[in-house]
């Protein structure tokens, strides 16, 4: 029987690039000239500092484009942290979203089952595994996933036939 699992993962080498990239683009940009800007990559999270909540937005723009350019899912960043304001620093921390969580597992399992295909989602873990008797069926299953809007990057692996 067909199936093939969705999961939602990131490569950490490709956010460490993108981090390399953006620290190089703010080095050699003339409005982050003279000040403390920077960007730190540690254990799968990227900090931020700068000197202003505006240079913050700015940067969080620069690493968003570079990650875009380095294939990463810019919906994967996780921009909800809050600002940290230190004398004239201000830190922010950005996480990566990787893992489908139980809720979000449950909603896809909801969407194939409200399109009323001819598969069987499963959650398994942090993973949900589709299997039908069709290939056709599978692949129409991911076209109803990539078309919904549900706030994390998904990937479809382990397609078995």
């Amino acid at each position: 029987m067909p199936s093939f699992d969705i999961v939602s993962e990131i490569d950490v080498n490709e956010v460490r690039h993108a981090t390399e990239n953006a620290t190089r683009e703010v080095s050699t940009r003339f409005d982050f000239r003279g000040v403390e800007a920077s960007f730190e990559y540690k254990d799968g999270t990227v900090k931020m500092v700068g000197e202003g909540d505006f240079q913050l937005k700015q940067m969080l723009d620069i690493l968003r484009n570079k990650c875009t350019k380095r294939g990463l899912d810019p919906a994967s960043m996780d921009t909800e942290g809050k600002v940290d304001i230190t004398g004239k620093t201000y830190t922010r921390v950005i996480g990566f979203k990787e893992g489908i969580e139980q809720d979000m597992a449950k909603k896809i399992v909801k969407l194939i089952k409200e399109d009323k295909l001819k598969v069987q989602a499963s959650i398994q873990g942090d993973k949900v595994r589709v299997t039908g008797k069709k290939r056709d069926d599978l692949q129409q299953a991911m076209q109803v996933l990539r078309s919904a809007e549900l706030g994390q990057p998904l990937q479809f692996n382990n397609f078995r036939d």
